[in-house]
C-alpha cells in the first residue's frame, strides 16, 4: 500500500463509522456523557441513575433543525431533551457515535423521569458554526457545593474540542479528545479521477472492512421492512411490488430496501447504521442501492467492496464542499455516490462515473433539508430513483452537457458549484426553514 492509499483509507475510516441514532441528537448525548464522566472522575457524581443534576445545552441552528423531529432509539420520543437525558444516565463517550450502546429499559425510564423534572434546558448558541454543541452539567454535592463540567463539540459530530471542570480547561491523553486540529476533507485534496483510480488499484484486502456497511445497513433495512417504523415507506413499496405502481424490478427493490433502512433509522430503531460524513441516512443512501444490485445480480465480494468504497469516497468528496450540515439534503450527495457505485458494477469507467455525477447534479440539486425526521425516508427513495436514472444514462454515454445550468466540463468545478449552492447560496433558505419549524 502506498502512502497516499494509506491516507485515503484513513479518510474512509474517519468518515464512515457506525452510529446509533440520528447523529445530531446523538452528538448532544455524547457531549453530555463526557460532561457527566468528567464529574464522575472527580468524585462529584456518585450515581448517574440516582443523583440530581441540571443540564444546559446550546446548539447551532442546524443541530437544532436536525434534532427536533427525529426518533431517539428505544424511547418512542423525539428531540434533544431525551437525547441529553440518555447521555447523562447511560452514555459512554468511549463509544463515540454509538454513545448509547448500553441503552436499556432502566436507563430509558430514568431518562424520561429527568425530562419530566424539566432540569434540561436547550437553546440556540451564538455561533456562526454549522455544527456546534455546548453541554454543561451542574450538580450539588452532599455539602451543597456546586460543580459544573462543560464539553464542546465542533465541526464533526464526535470531535470534542473542549472539556472543562468548574471553569478550568482539562486535557486528557486517552486519544478521544483531540487537542490539535484534525484534517478536514478538503485538506485531502481529493479528485474524482484519483478516487476512481484508487478503488480500481487498491488490494481487496485493504478495503474489505467496508463490507461492514452492508452488514449494518442491511440489518436496518430488514428491520424497517417489518412495517413497524416511521412512514413505512420501504414496507409500502414492498407491499406494492406485484401491483401496477412499483412492480418488482431492480429500481423498486433498491428504493424499497433503502427507504426501509431510513424508516427504521429515523423512527428510533436501536440498531446502528454505518454512517457517511456524520449522517446515518447518508451512509444508508450510499450503500443500500449498491447492496440491492448485489442481491439481484451476480457480483463478487471484491466487486461489491470496490463499489461501496467508490460510493463512500464520492459522497465524502462532495460533502467536503458543503460542510457536515447544510440546507441541501444530504440524500442528494449520498445518492450521487451510490449512482457511481452502480456505474462501476455495470463495468463503467471513469468517464461514465463523471457522467453519473453530472446527471445527478443536474437533476435533484434543489432538494432542501427541512430537518431529520421520519419523512426523510421519502427523500431517500427519491434520491435512489435519481441515482439509478443517472447511472443508466451514464452507462449509455448520456451526460448533461456543460451548457446546462451549473454543470461544467470539468467534473471538479461541477462539484464545487454544487458546494457553493448548498453552503453559501442556500444560507437564507436554511434560516427560513428553521424559522418555520420553530414557529409551528
Amino acid at each position: 500500500m502506498t502512502a497516499r492509499q494509506s491516507e485515503l483509507i484513513e479518510l474512509i475510516k474517519k468518515e464512515v463509522k457506525p452510529a446509533l441514532g440520528c447523529t445530531e441528537p446523538i452528538a448532544v448525548a455524547l457531549a453530555v456523557a463526557k460532561a457527566i464522566e468528567t464529574l464522575e472522575e472527580n468524585g462529584f457524581i456518585q450515581n448517574r441513575m440516582g443523583d440530581d443534576f441540571v443540564i444546559n445545552i446550546e446548539v447551532s441552528s442546524n443541530i437544532l433543525k436536525n434534532a427536533m423531529g427525529v426518533g431517539i432509539p428505544g424511547t418512542g420520543m423525539v428531540g434533544l431533551h431525551i437525547a441529553a437525558a440518555l447521555g447523562a444516565v447511560c452514555g459512554k463517550s468511549c463509544y463515540g457515535l454509538e454513545v448509547l450502546r448500553e441503552l436499556n429499559e432502566a436507563s430509558i425510564s430514568r431518562a424520561k423521569e429527568i425530562v419530566k423534572q424539566k432540569t434540561i434546558e436547550v437553546g440556540l448558541a451564538k455561533t456562526a458554526k454549522m455544527l456546534f454543541i455546548k453541554a454543561s452539567v451542574s450538580t450539588n454535592t452532599a455539602n451543597g457545593d456546586r460543580h459544573q463540567a462543560t464539553v464542546i463539540i465542533e465541526n464533526d459530530h464526535d470531535k470534542i474540542t473542549l472539556v472543562s471542570l468548574n471553569g478550568e480547561s482539562l486535557y486528557t491523553a486517552n486519544g478521544f479528545i483531540e487537542v490539535k486540529e484534525s484534517k478536514s476533507v478538503l485538506d485531502y485534496k481529493l479528485t474524482v479521477e484519483e478516487i476512481y483510480n484508487f478503488i480500481t488499484e487498491i488490494p481487496f484486502e485493504d478495503i474489505a472492512f467496508i463490507l461492514e456497511s452492508r452488514t449494518l445497513n442491511l440489518a436496518l433495512a430488514e428491520e424497517g421492512l417489518s412495517g413497524k417504523y416511521g412512514l413505512k415507506v420501504g414496507w409500502a413499496i414492498q407491499k406494492d411490488a406485484n401491483k401496477e405502481v412499483f412492480g418488482s424490478d431492480f429500481m423498486s427493490h433498491a428504493m424499497c430496501i433503502t427507504a426501509a433502512a431510513s424508516d427504521a433509522r429515523m423512527a428510533g430503531c436501536t440498531l446502528p447504521a454505518m454512517s457517511n460524513s456524520g449522517s446515518g441516512n447518508q451512509g444508508i443512501t450510499v450503500t443500500m442501492p449498491i447492496i440491492a444490485y448485489s442481491q439481484r445480480y451476480a457480483i463478487s465480494e471484491e466487486q461489491l467492496a470496490r463499489a461501496l468504497t467508490l460510493g463512500h469516497l464520492i459522497a465524502i468528496h462532495i460533502k467536503g464542499y458543503l460542510g457536515k450540515l447544510s440546507a441541501l439534503c444530504g440524500c442528494v450527495i449520498a445518492s450521487t455516490g451510490s449512482s457511481c457505485g452502480i456505474v462501476y458494477l455495470h463495468d463503467g469507467g471513469y468517464d461514465q462515473v463523471c457522467a453519473a455525477i453530472k446527471n445527478m447534479v443536474g437533476n435533484i440539486t434543489g432538494m432542501v433539508c427541512d430537518g431529520a425526521k421520519v419523512g426523510c425516508a421519502m427523500k431517500v427513495a427519491s434520491g435512489v430513483s435519481g441515482a439509478l436514472q443517472a447511472a443508466v444514462l451514464a452507462r449509455e454515454g448520456i451526460c448533461i452537457s456543460e451548457n446546462d445550468g451549473i454543470i461544467e466540463k470539468d467534473i471538479e468545478k461541477t462539484i464545487q458549484n454544487l458546494g457553493k449552492i448548498g453552503s453559501l447560496g442556500m444560507q437564507h433558505t436554511d434560516k427560513m426553514i428553521l424559522d418555520i419549524m420553530v414557529c409551528k
